[in-house]
């Protein structure tokens, strides 16, 4: 990082331009996104400048004032101001912008459906759909956001804990398609304090799965997990279509995995939602009262985009910006140690 091998070329030619010419002049460098957003990666970012200053600059050369991780941001609010000689840490923009943008655009998907389902848990589950490198700061920037567990050590580690999980499709699979049995076989080697949470849309039969898995684990299970194709209608709901959409994971599903689930005496057998939804759709089940215990969020929480931009604002105290961008100054913002 210090020697500008994950930056912009032009920032490292930049710097390159300024100490070649003897020239590093103190600069006030403002950073903003332009959209309301929960804001996430300022630890990051400040470790960033904290130690990947260029040779011969320290931190004492710095004066960093933040927002800090979980704050709210509105559209072009400053979130930080780097004010120092420029040469110190002109290589290093491409890297705190991108770390902010990042992690916001996580923390700000994530807070929007932890809003949505209030106060029922998200579970933050899209390490499959991005690359492996991520997992660490995602997974604190869903956790600053309010996701109550995540689905890697890797997404966990930042605040000592670990992944959670379900029997997952591959495991079922791999017990011929019986979800009972990949499900005792999980229990079974699985430490008592795991909580064994069944996947049960394996036959596109979410009740009969259900029941059967509640039957054969008795309070050992924890809860079943609906994760049906938005491209399938599970056959519980064959004879009822004509008023409602039937695809997927739908009010109707739900409403009769619990019934089941309650007549039979398994109303401790929680119910977690997941495949397709995001804030809106969880919106619309809570609304509707539907009686979901927790949600499993995915693709989702990794799509949007929140920018970063920088911009140097101010040249030795006085206003030095391109056209279009001026200081703007923010009380909220807290000095950096």
């Amino acid at each position: 990082m210090r020697g500008g091998y994950y930056s912009d070329k032009y920032f490292v030619r930049a710097r390159e331009v300024l100490l070649a010419d003897g020239r590093s002049p103190d600069v006030t460098m403002q950073v903003f996104q332009k959209k309301d957003a929960c804001v996430a990666g300022t630890d990051e970012a400040i470790a960033i400048l904290k130690t990947c200053l260029t040779e011969g600059f320290d931190w004492s050369d710095l004066e960093v004032r933040s927002l800090w991780d979980g704050d709210r941001a509105t559209p072009w609010e400053t979130v930080m101001e780097i004010t120092g000689p420029y040469a110190a840490f002109a290589h290093l923009e491409t890297l705190y912008v991108g770390v902010l943008g990042r992690r916001t655009r996580i923390a700000t998907r994530t807070r929007e459906v932890v809003e949505a389902a209030w106060p029922k848990p998200i579970m933050f589950f899209p390490a499959r759909h991005d690359h492996w490198m991520v997992q660490t700061g995602d997974g604190w920037a869903a956790h600053i956001a309010g996701a109550i567990g995540v689905s890697t050590d890797a997404q966990a580690s930042w605040w000592g804990s670990e992944g959670v999980g379900t029997v997952p499709h591959a495991l079922i699979a791999a017990y011929g398609g019986d979800t009972v049995a990949a499900t005792e076989a999980f229990a079974r080697h699985m430490p008592d304090e795991v909580k064994v949470i069944s996947l049960v849309d394996f036959d596109n039969d979410n009740v009969g799965t259900s029941l059967k898995v509640a039957r054969a684990l008795g309070e050992r299970l924890y809860g079943v997990r609906l994760d049906t194709s938005e491209k399938m209608v599970d056959r519980a709901l064959f004879d009822e279509m004509g008023d409602f959409d039937p695809r997927g994971v739908n009010p109707r599903l739900v409403e009769k995995v619990r019934s089941a689930l309650d007549r039979e005496g398994f109303r401790d057998v929680q119910i977690i939602c997941s495949g397709g939804f995001d804030a809106d759709k969880i919106s619309r089940f809570e609304s509707m009262g539907v009686p979901v215990d927790s949600y499993g969020v995915g693709s989702a929480l990794v799509r949007g985009s929140y920018d970063f931009t920088a911009d140097v604002v101010l040249l030795e105290g006085e206003p030095c910006a391109k056209a279009g961008r001026w200081q703007r100054p923010s009380p909220r913002l807290e000095r950096v140690a």
